[in-house]
């Protein structure tokens, strides 16, 4: 697909860009109302590809579970090996700005199936959760209380550890604007082993030297918008000698680990990105 079409999705996605200026916008590059309409299911997400781990897997329990926030009541989804032998480590899932869906449910089970405790938060909790409107969702998003929204998964961190079969070792992996909250949460989570950000925005560079953890960043090759930032975070991290693994792989869009998102997404990027990812994850919850 014409690049220019998906970096108008990216910004429709990512910026306060109304559906119909979207849409407009989308027809000038299509041709056409009626061709910009025909495009439209290749961009946007559809859920029916969401489950690659069923939520009846033989491998994996799975519920949903509340704990208490920063001022809120905290809505997530657990899930955990069924079978655990000893104490294992968490990784807390953070999503897109979509909010808690299918797609992220599923890369939970994926960390669940994968032998580690896991546990998708939503962020929207202080707003009732995630709408099933995504253009309402990715709208709450701007309303959210920042300093409130790090401690709300903070304290997804410690609820973790608190449960019987943990080994008190975390993680946690985010996409897009979890991305970017993996970054944050780094810099607030002197305990935290490991952060993975897939695509997301980086931390500043002066808060750089407040991270422990390791870090591993997948970024898409022609995800410009985000890559802007990478340079800059890279020397703060040498420089403060902070252990991370960089990874851009070029022809890759932005969200190219989103297999609900058929136009962006990138099968052989997200394998390898993934494969990575557990890698790290075997090597700091063990």
């Amino acid at each position: 697909m014409n690049q220019e079409i998906i970096n108008l999705f990216d910004e429709y996605t990512h910026k306060p860009l109304t559906r119909s200026d979207f849409m407009a916008r989308l027809a000038k590059l299509t041709g056409g109302t009626a061709a910009a309409i025909a495009i439209l299911p290749l961009l946007e997400v559809n859920y029916a590809n969401a489950m690659t781990i069923a939520e009846d897997d033989e491998d994996i329990t799975t519920e949903d579970i509340t704990y208490e926030g920063d001022g809120s009541t905290m809505k997530a989804y657990l899930a955990k090996p069924k079978k655990i032998s000893g104490k294992i480590g968490a990784v807390l899932v953070i999503h897109e700005n979509r909010g808690l869906n299918p797609h992220i449910k599923d890369v939970t089970r994926r960390v669940a199936k994968a032998g580690y405790i896991a546990l998708g938060v939503d962020a929207l909790s202080p707003f009732g959760g995630t709408p099933t409107n995504e253009d309402e969702a990715r709208g709450l998003f701007a309303k959210l209380d920042a300093p409130k929204n790090v401690n709300n998964f903070l304290k997804g961190f410690d609820y973790l550890r608190s449960l019987k079969e943990s080994n008190g070792k975390t993680a946690c992996v985010g996409f897009c604007w979890g991305g970017g909250l993996a970054n944050q949460l780094a810099v607030n989570s002197p305990k935290l082993n490991a952060a993975v950000a897939y695509y997301g925005r980086q931390a500043d560079a002066v808060d750089v030297p407040k991270i422990k953890a390791s870090l591993m960043l997948h970024y898409g090759g022609l995800d410009e918008r985000v890559n802007a930032g990478i340079p800059a975070y890279e020397a703060a991290l040498k420089a403060a000698g902070t252990k991370h693994e960089i990874y851009i792989y070029e022809g890759a869009n932005h969200a190219f680990n989103n297999d609900t998102a058929p136009t962006r997404y990138n099968a052989e990027v997200a394998k390898l990105a993934w494969e990575r990812t557990l890698r790290l994850f075997k090597d700091t919850l063990s």
